[in-house]
């Protein structure tokens, strides 16, 4: 989890702010946003072979699940806009949304489809076996 700064107070409200030389562990080079989705739709699915992120919950809660093959499955609830949840490379993540949710991603990569691993079974081939409860 990456806690920013929460500049402001209720009466003028707050901004938070992430910068490469302080908080934010990498260079972003790619930000895109998820909104409007339905609570029903678990997105994500994937891993990446170098893409580190940054996921934000801008409004609204999101759930976000974090498996590196051979660990335990890690749940996280994002829902506070100055708290991110970094996802490294090679982490399999999901996400599920309340459908209030608007998700801001950091990204340190532009966008390879190369990059993802979209199977899961490929995921656990290319990693190490699940983790056993």
């Amino acid at each position: 989890m990456i806690e920013f700064p929460k500049l402001g107070d209720p009466s003028i409200g707050y901004i938070s702010v992430g910068d490469t030389n302080g908080n934010l562990p990498f260079e972003v080079k790619r930000v895109f946003w998820t909104y409007y989705t339905p609570e029903s739709i678990v997105r994500g699915r994937h891993a990446h072979y170098a893409t580190e992120q940054i996921l934000i919950a801008a409004s609204g809660r999101i759930i976000v699940s974090t498996e590196l093959a051979g660990e335990s499955v890690e749940t996280f609830v994002l829902d506070k806009p100055n708290i991110g949840v970094y996802v490294p490379p090679n982490a399999w993540h999901t996400m599920q949304y309340s459908h209030t949710a608007a998700q801001v991603v950091l990204a340190s990569t532009s966008y390879d489809a190369a990059d993802y691993i979209r199977d899961y079974d490929q995921f656990l081939a290319h990693y190490g076996t699940k983790y056993n409860v």
